[in-house]
């Protein structure tokens, strides 16, 4: 089968498009013919070498197809079914043997391409507005990155649970974006001094929550933007990785909380993971959540795909088709 695959970490170019053995199905697995897969900054920090892989190995954290045979009889899923999947690795192929435990069923009505482009950023936004801190009408959401695929669907689901947004974005279209997804205030950082703008918009308060898939560039910064014992959610590194933090930091800014979740300690059960999925398939139906595919690419283009999500170039989501 054809797929995209590292046998060493570094730049773009140590991604290789060619014929590896396609996977079959092993204990507790499915073997699934990938239609579409999310394009993720994760799927970049394995090819960078950030996050350690056994190699070679063949990248892509997020994917959806069609069930081609399963080895357990007992499960739920059954050859044919249309499924999604986030969390695990090998969808930027044409086959992937996807664990059943983060296996979902793709309801009726949406299409392949929607659900690859929903499941990792998706679930992201839901845990953490849903879970890491459980937005409530009122409170005030910092959020970065909010033209981003992940950040313009936590700007969404922080509308939904009726909080107030201020997003940051880098550009005047990119700020269009984020209000286009709901943000009430956006904070054009190139040009203003977003921890000013911030305290300036909650009247020297700060915010209950700020939400980070920044890092090492908007980190240090954000602590300043919250209020006394609010919540700092560092996510991601797009920009580089936040370095170390003294404890005591977080008492002398206000008795800090500092958390750096992983969705996958949001799904490790089949509970959640169903609500979750069940959650962001049924919003985007009803059309209160609209997903923003920027770009769609073969499967033999991931690495222009990388180029452009790792040069901040885009404002929604990046899809390889198999």
């Amino acid at each position: 089968m054809k797929a995209v695959y590292i046998e060493r970490t570094g730049g773009v170019d140590v991604l290789h498009y060619g014929d590896v053995p396609a996977p079959e199905s092993g204990a507790g697995q499915a073997k699934v013919k990938v239609a579409a897969s999310g394009v993720n900054f994760i799927d970049t920090y394995h090819r960078s070498g950030l996050y350690k892989l056994p190699l070679p190995a063949v990248l892509g954290s997020e994917g959806a197809g069609t069930v081609e045979a399963v080895s357990d009889g007992d499960s739920e899923f059954k050859p044919g079914d249309r499924v999604a999947w986030a969390m695990s690795r090998g969808s930027y192929a044409e086959y992937a043997a996807v664990p059943l435990k983060f296996l979902v069923k793709i309801p009726d009505g949406l299409e392949f391409r929607d659900a690859a482009a929903a499941m990792l950023q998706g679930m992201t936004a839901h845990y953490l507005t849903h879970s890491t801190f459980p937005l409530d009408k009122g409170q005030t959401a910092l959020i970065h990155a909010a033209a981003g695929g992940t950040g313009r669907l936590i700007v969404q689901m922080a509308k939904i649970l009726g909080a107030r947004v201020i997003a940051t974005a880098g550009s005047s279209d990119k700020a269009e974006v984020a209000r286009e997804a709901g943000a009430d205030k956006v904070i054009i950082y190139t040009e203003q001094d977003f921890v000013e703008e911030t305290k300036r918009l909650t009247h020297g308060a700060g915010v209950d929550v700020v939400y980070d898939s920044v890092g090492q560039a908007t980190f240090a910064k954000s602590l300043d933007c919250l209020r006394p014992r609010g919540m700092m959610v560092s996510f991601g590194n797009a920009s580089g990785v936040v370095p170390p933090i003294e404890p005591l930091t977080l008492s002398q800014k206000g008795s800090l909380f500092l958390t750096r979740p992983s969705l996958a300690h949001y799904i490790a059960t089949r509970e959640e993971l169903d609500w979750r999925a069940r959650d962001v398939f049924r919003w985007i139906r009803e059309k209160k959540l609209v997903l923003r595919v920027e770009h769609t690419y073969m499967l033999a283009d991931a690495a222009q795909a990388h180029r452009d999500l790792e040069g901040r170039k885009t404002t929604g989501k990046l899809i390889l088709l198999t």
